[in-house]
């Protein structure tokens, strides 16, 4: 099979896991697949017509990485990750999901209800910039937002629900446009629960959860519900009272041609922050590892969306059609400086985001070729439309409102026009060649009349692809392209920086990105698979808007050159092992007299876990995650910790329900999060502040238990 998009890699990944939900009447007599580890997600089907004959075997997990991909990857970092492996994962956060992804790190420096931190390829991505993340096709990254360009929340997915996730790195996809310098992610629910559950966890610092899901027949498709509340107050001296509440319904109606899914999705948040402090403060003793500067900072969210996904097929050719409409908000209140910038009522600053979204794409694919040389020629269309009513940044004392910095109205429009071909050249050798053309528009309508405009701009990125079959196991891969960045449409347009009054220097509307890469894939023997990658990254600009502060910031071009090295192991039916390392090298192109250190730019990722279990019985699995030091400013003087973290599970499971104890940070270092590099000022201090090292702490070893009930 020919495999040109990420998206045409997810829905592989889907085919594959609709396979392996086969009753077990219907399986072949050595394969079956056991109920997940997490919370109750189970892979085993709903009733469905059975033949006469019916063979009962002892289930056994399959895991997703254990399928090699040789044969039908573009590149050597592209991959699927099942719900069998992402249920193996005891998790503090939701977005630690995502860290299936080799070299993939997840932190946090605030409140529960903020997107993450995300570290890949050497990139500090910030809250999502330069890595495009959707769910079912949808995009979840923000432009012009008002916490970050490319802001990426993943707390409206209820894990449970996901059926894998597929990635690729680099931008060599046509399909992924915006966001696309590192890679990209699609995570993919499930059409209909394996099984229905309920499930309930307790922890420490009152962590609490319900969830529940069923699928049912309705009328001549099948229905989907499912629902999450949880609360989490967490080890902080400030309680967290982090409030979250998701509702997911889906209905979806197949014939032998076509599928239709229609999902509504609702997420609704709050939350109190404990933001990065000063290691100064611990040092001294005047402020405890676990506290906060300003007490008042944190939160509100949410996320409401329609979604409709079309699927027809013919004989020779597929169509599909996704079209979406979501509705966010977000109310956010942060002091990273104190009182550097108002010494009477502190620095604290309200970020506010509302606005609607509605897009959709068009896919068409052709079947071709000849019987040796099968071809797919793939063309598609897509269009995003944000209509942003407020994006503000105002100054505020204990979460009252005292002036605005600035405020605006925007809309942000984006049409992407893609084409690839994939051929088989060979017997050993497949290309694939693709090219996306992108065009946006921006209308910034601010408060300040001279930061307001219209301004347009056009990108086009090539992409190539060859892929030669070595062995009957093994594959090498050469790629190069270039993608993008759109950059915060209020760069677009300034011309008064709204803090200081003066000129102020405006941003590319589109950054270009540039990537090569060569891989090796190898399945070396049943259940374990190998690959290997060297590739280098540049952009063009890291020129971004700071939200945080209402103007723009130049950090010049950048060049990224590293290698990956992710393996998995299934040597048993009941044993999973896996290890990825990364190391990567980061550099500024046009250094100044600073230096050319990009701060926050991880060097080393290292991630290993091992999983124990079978279908029913005893199992657990450990984990442990590994980055290094990095450099917090540009002439590499200063310099963040390193981090260690291991998490483990024990449970037992029986065929309706399961009992399992997660334990996160087993061996309760202490590290940090994330740290950055920056002056602030504590009472006391003088006028022009400290130079600092500002750090949020890894939460101390924390226990969480969970019951499972399935029906």
């Amino acid at each position: 099979m020919l495999i040109p998009t990420l998206k045409s890699l997810g829905e592989q990944a889907r085919r594959r896991a609709r396979a392996l939900l086969l009753p077990p009447v219907m399986l072949p007599k050595h394969i079956l697949v056991i109920p997940s580890l997490f919370f109750g997600t189970a892979f085993s089907s709903p009733a469905q017509e059975t033949t006469s004959e019916v063979v009962n075997l002892d289930p056994y997990t399959v895991y997703g990485r254990a399928e090699a991909l040789v044969g039908t990857a573009v590149t050597a970092s592209q991959g699927e990750v099942g719900s069998t492996e992402l249920a193996t994962r005891p998790m503090l956060r939701r977005g630690e999901m995502l860290e299936v992804i080799p070299g993939l790190v997840v932190t946090q420096h605030s409140g529960g209800g903020k997107a993450n931190q995300y570290f890949l390829r050497g990139f500090n991505l910030d809250h999502g910039t330069d890595f495009a993340l959707s769910a079912d096709g949808v995009p979840i990254n923000m432009r012009t937002h008002a916490h970050g360009q490319g802001y990426a929340d993943v707390n409206f997915i209820i894990p449970e629900l996901v059926e894998g996730v597929s990635f690729n790195k680099g931008p060599f996809f046509a399909g992924v446009g915006d966001f696309s310098a590192a890679g990209a992610s699609d995570v993919h629910f499930f059409t209909r629960l394996p099984r229905n559950f309920v499930a309930l966890s307790a922890g420490e610092d009152d962590y609490r959860r319900l969830v529940a899901g069923i699928t049912a027949a309705g009328g001549s498709g099948t229905v989907t519900v499912a629902g999450e509340a949880s609360t989490y107050d967490g080890p902080f001296l400030l309680s967290g009272d982090f409030r979250r509440y998701n509702g997911f319904l889906r209905y979806r109606v197949e014939t032998e041609r076509s599928a239709l899914t229609f999902t509504a999705l609702g997420y609704d948040a709050k939350w109190n922050s404990t933001d990065q402090i000063p290691l100064r403060a611990v040092l001294e003793g005047s402020l405890s590892r676990f506290g906060t500067v300003d007490p008042t900072d944190g939160g509100t969210s949410s996320r409401y969306g329609v979604t409709f996904a079309g699927t027809w097929k013919e004989t020779d050719s597929e169509t599909r059609v996704d079209l979406y409409a979501t509705r966010y908000r977000l109310d956010l209140f942060s002091n990273f400086t104190y009182f550097l910038d108002d010494p009477a009522n502190g620095d604290q600053f309200e970020q506010a985001d509302t606005r609607s979204i509605i897009g959709g794409s068009i896919v068409r694919e052709w079947h071709g070729g000849t019987d040796t040389r099968a071809a797919r020629t793939t063309l598609g269309l897509q269009v995003r439309s944000d209509f942003v009513d407020e994006v503000a940044l105002n100054k505020t004392a204990a979460r009252q409102y005292l002036s605005t910095v600035r405020n605006d109205r925007v809309r942000e429009h984006s049409v992407g026009l893609f084409a690839s071909y994939e051929t088989q050249l060979t017997e050993r050798i497949r290309a694939i060649a693709g090219a996306r053309g992108d065009y946006f528009n921006f209308d910034v309508d601010s408060a300040l009349a001279a930061n307001s405009g219209t301004e347009d701009d056009f990108i086009l990125s090539p992409k190539l692809s060859l892929m030669y079959r070595a062995g009957k196991n093994i594959e090498l891969y050469a790629s190069a392209g270039t993608g993008f960045h759109s950059n915060d449409a209020r760069g677009t347009t300034i011309a008064i920086d709204p803090v200081t009054g003066e000129p102020a220097e405006r941003v590319d509307p589109l950054v270009r990105s540039r990537g090569a890469e060569l891989g090796l894939r190898l399945d070396a023997a049943k259940g374990f698979v190998s690959t290997v990658s060297l590739f280098t990254i540049e952009v063009d600009s890291e020129l971004l808007f700071v939200g945080d502060a209402g103007s723009t910031e130049a950090s010049g071009a950048t060049r990224r050159v590293g290698v990956e090295f992710a393996n998995f192991l299934q040597p048993k039916p009941w044993l999973g092992i896996d290890v990825d390392i990364a190391f990567t090298r980061g550099r500024f192109r046009d250094a100044g007299p600073e230096g050319d250190h990009i701060p926050g730019s991880i060097d080393t990722v290292v991630s290993a876990g091992v999983v124990l279990g079978r279908g029913e019985g005893f199992f657990g699995s450990l984990r442990a995650r590994y980055f290094g030091p990095r450099d917090l400013n540009e002439d590499a003087s200063v310099k963040g910790e390193s981090s260690l973290l291991c998490n483990a599970r024990l449970g037992y499971r029986h065929h309706n329900w399961e009992i399992s104890i997660d334990v996160l940070n087993l061996f309760d270092r202490q590290d940090n999060d994330i740290e950055y590099f920056y002056d602030s000022r504590l009472p006391g201090e003088l006028a022009e502040g400290v130079s600092d090292i500002h750090f949020h702490p890894v939460e101390p070893r924390t226990i969480r238990a969970s019951l499972t009930m399935r029906f």
